[in-house]
């Protein structure tokens, strides 16, 4: 570790100390539920120190509140996602339904995808995220996420990558259509 990296945990520790309470409480006044104040509060420390050379920040309030608030929306798309997923199983033909077996498996290889993109940095697993689920263009998720273009490719190679990787390991009766 670099004396830049060791300055960068430090800052990041001592804003944690300082802050961590206050964004808690933060998040519980302003938030409605339906996620953990706690585990929003921690990763957006998370992010922070996953940032490569961040500058002083003089209102780390205001950064902390918009780190969290981005992770909010993403964990609200999110489950947006998975409700209309769910409405449009529930609008399935009924010769078109898996059987119980082919269901668990699909589930199976689901849960796989999912660990295996949760290997990936929050940056590149969002840009993912943002552009297959969201639907965004690559301009789009660069304004989102504050860095370029050219990352946005390099991140959408490398999930593109991993993901043929997972596929290639998993057996024919796994791998989903």
């Amino acid at each position: 570790m670099s004396g830049t990296d060791v300055s960068h945990h430090n800052n990041v520790g001592g804003m944690f100390r300082a802050h961590y309470p206050w964004l808690c409480a933060r998040l519980r006044r302003h938030s409605g539920g339906g996620f953990s104040v706690e585990d929003i509060a921690a990763e957006t420390f998370v992010q922070l120190l996953e940032s490569p050379g961040l500058t002083p920040i003089r209102e780390p309030r205001a950064l902390l509140t918009t780190i969290a608030q981005r992770l909010i929306y993403q964990l609200w798309r999110r489950r947006d996602l998975e409700h209309r997923h769910l409405d449009q199983l529930q609008h399935i033909d009924s010769q078109t339904v898996k059987s119980p077996e082919e269901l668990v498996q699909l589930n199976q290889a689901l849960q796989g995808l999912d660990q295996t993109l949760g290997r990936l940095p929050v940056k590149v697993r969002a840009t993912f995220l943002m552009s297959r689920i969201d639907g965004l263009t690559y301009p789009q998720i660069a304004a989102e996420l504050g860095i370029s273009q050219r990352s946005v490719s390099v991140y959408m190679t490398r999930t593109h990558a991993l993901c043929a990787k997972h596929s290639a390991n998993q057996p024919l009766t796994q791998r989903f259509a």
